[in-house]
């Protein structure tokens, strides 16, 4: 035999059969107690999360309506948004405010 005939008969032979086939032993299959303490864990997380949502989705609106919102607003925002509309008012009537820093 030659070295090429060797390494080829080497090669094409097939490995041994291992002791623990694809990790079927005797515990294949088995749980240990700390995989039924995360399971319970994540089960009692999942109730949490779900109770929560719950709760913010409660507070959001059927029907989101402009005019809803603008009665629920706060009386700052509603006083913001009058000043707004009658500074542009005025802007398009041409008649400017003398801002606080100017002299006249």
């Amino acid at each position: 035999m030659t070295a090429l005939e060797t390494a080829a008969y080497v090669l094409a032979q097939a490995p041994a059969p291992p002791n623990d086939p694809g990790g079927q032993g005797e515990d294949f299959g088995k749980s240990s107690p700390v995989g039924l303490v995360l399971l319970i864990l994540f089960a009692v997380a999942v109730v949490f999360l779900i109770r929560s949502m719950t709760k913010h989705l409660r507070k959001v609106p059927v029907v989101f309506d402009e005019d809803k919102a603008a009665a629920a607003a706060p009386a700052k925002v509603k006083r913001a948004e009058a000043a707004r509309e009658t500074e542009a008012a005025e802007a398009e009537k041409g008649e400017t405010k003398p801002d606080k820093d100017e002299t006249p």
